[in-house]
């Protein structure tokens, strides 16, 4: 189970530490596109290889999205994430868990079979104008003046009788920082190599289930999974914004495990899992952690959540201890009217190290309104505190940031030129109690790592995804 704590500056000269990252990162690989191509005309042509491998993969008959970014119906049996709300919410386009967008399926020997994909790219300019182009804790959108591939995701789910699967393949920027905090796990003479943050980067998600004849049906699945915990999404496409909160950049991107999900009624839904941690592929300790999960949907207008994340995260041989770290998380999603959507969502946790309570508290809020059919604007702001632990023996390292608290507010502007096609000009401002952001040149510490500087940054980006 992964820490998420750090205790030093990131040391990557071309990427910021994800928090909790136990080792420094490698130097994230920024793909420049050409400068004279328009940012939603490369994802088109991007995007193209992707559906060619689809069609390739057994998809006979291609399934048409609701208009303007809507989802595809839900794999049966599968748990992907449940769509947002209709009217002004559901414009952020929920596909499957993977973020695919419309799939296409066919009927077979492998069963029902969906595939679908999504291209992401990017230009950003940072007001502070730093030197070493980085854009700091900003998770995936952290490349100052430079256009960026984002992501390319195809992803592939089925079901036959009660087997599901789903596999989400990826590859660009985004998974560099994705797998920043996946502990390394040593080799031996008689078990391979050693497995670290690059054996897995280009997996998103793999996963099997079985859906137990119970009642109305009990859906068990293991493998690698997109966290529950939070509200927005790893693909832009189901998101209101570009850019992710720091909630989400803070909190845990993936799990691996095993899962129980059960439908009580047409509304709620209880979900039961164990995994080996926050961000873990491989473990770095033998405890598992626990998730107790309710939801509830009763309509396309209003979704709500509640979850409880517990378990030791600390790696083995912390000073801190082995403490069991406690985390509850709630989001609220609501269409009011047609044209008219609110989100809110909190976090708060504790862990009990040898060095006294870590105590967390998180909250973002979000409007978003529908302009025209083609055309959304929306608003968000975010606030994350930490206070780390301290007592007579010291000070416990931070889970999250270097200082106590980071906070944001966003405006985006969503166009809709076609169906299956987004353009967002994001404008968003970073500050934080302690000097986190980068500004023109830029220094090193002691440790010859970058050393950020500035307590404030502002930034506007043009990106553009497709998806199918």
């Amino acid at each position: 189970m992964t820490t998420r704590s750090a205790s030093r500056r990131p040391r990557a000269p071309a990427a910021p530490r994800r928090p909790g990252a136990l080792a420094p990162s490698r130097p994230l690989a920024a793909s420049a596109l050409a400068p004279s191509r328009p940012l939603a005309a490369f994802a088109l042509a991007a995007l193209r290889p992707l559906a060619a491998a689809a069609l390739a993969l057994g998809a006979l008959s291609p399934a048409r999205a609701r208009a303007q970014g809507g989802a595809p119906p839900a794999l049966p049996g599968a748990a992907a994430a449940p769509p947002p709300p209709a009217g002004a919410g559901a414009a952020a386009g929920a596909g499957t868990a993977a973020g695919a967008g419309a799939a296409a399926g066919a009927e077979g020997a492998l069963g029902a079979l969906r595939v679908g994909a999504y291209v992401e790219a990017f230009y950003q300019w940072n007001v502070n104008d730093p030197a070493n182009g980085i854009t700091n804790y900003r998770g995936f959108d952290n490349r100052h003046n430079a256009f960026t591939l984002s992501n390319a995701a195809l992803d592939a789910s089925w079901h036959k009788g009660p087997v599901v699967g789903q596999l989400t393949l990826q590859i660009g920027h985004t998974p560099n920082t994705y797998y920043l905090a996946e502990p390394a796990s040593p080799g031996a003479s008689g078990a391979g190599e050693a497995s670290a943050p690059t054996t897995w980067k280009y997996l998103q998600q793999a996963n099997v289930g079985y859906r137990a004849p119970l009642g109305r049906g009990l859906l068990v699945q293991a493998g690698l999974f997109l966290s529950p915990i939070g509200v927005e999404s790893l693909a832009v496409k189901d998101n209101w914004h570009w850019s992710r909160s720091n909630l989400f950049f803070g909190l845990p991107f993936y799990h691996t495990g095993a899962r129980a999900t059960y439908e009580l009624d047409d509304a709620w839904s209880v979900t039961a899992a164990i995994f080996n941690g926050w961000n873990s592929v491989v473990d770095n300790n033998r405890d598992k952690s626990v998730v107790l999960e309710a939801a509830y949907h009763p309509s396309g207008a209003l979704r709500a959540h509640l979850l409880y994340f517990g378990g030791v995260e600390r790696p083995e041989g912390a000073p801190e201890g082995q403490p069991f770290r406690h985390d509850v998380d709630a989001f609220v999603q609501a269409d009011l009217g047609e044209r008219f959507a609110v989100l809110a969502h909190n976090n708060v946790g504790f862990e009990a190290t040898e060095l006294g309570a870590s105590l967390w508290v998180a909250f973002a809020a979000s409007g978003r309104y529908r302009a025209a059919d083609w055309l959304f604007v929306a608003l968000r702001g975010d606030y994350f505190r930490e206070r780390p632990g301290r007592g007579d023996a010291g000070r416990a390292s931070p889970i999250f940031w270097p200082g106590d608290w980071v906070a944001s507010g966003t405006a985006t502007a969503d166009l809709r030129p076609a169906e299956g096609l987004s353009v967002r000009l994001e404008y968003r401002h970073d500050r934080a109690d302690a000097a986190m952001y980068f500004r023109g040149e830029v220094g090193v510490d002691a440790d010859g790592a970058p050393a950020p500087d500035a307590r404030a940054q502002d930034t506007l980006t043009l990106g553009a995804t497709a998806w199918f």
